[in-house]
């Protein structure tokens, strides 16, 4: 799967059924290549510029499923 097909999917949240957003980056083990971690910009995307920007950084073992138009997680929010 490309990055470009990876960042049009909705991240939902398995535990509230909440839509996180879209995944904007991610980060990976340079050693072995594989994603470490998904990171999906809170709400408020436009308040980053001031500092007051929510982002949410999925762990790849809280990914519990990819699916042709979603990525369902399964995370515990504050």
């Amino acid at each position: 799967m490309l990055f470009s097909e990876l960042k049009k999917k909705e991240v939902i949240n398995l535990k509230n059924c909440e839509r996180l957003g879209r995944v904007c980056d991610f980060e990976f083990d340079e050693c072995t290549g594989q994603i470490c971690k998904l990171i999906i910009p809170g709400e408020n995307k436009w308040c980053s510029l001031f500092g007051n920007s929510q982002e949410y950084v999925i762990c790849y073992k809280d990914i519990k499923k990819i699916g042709p138009d979603i990525i369902v997680v399964d995370i515990c929010l504050p």
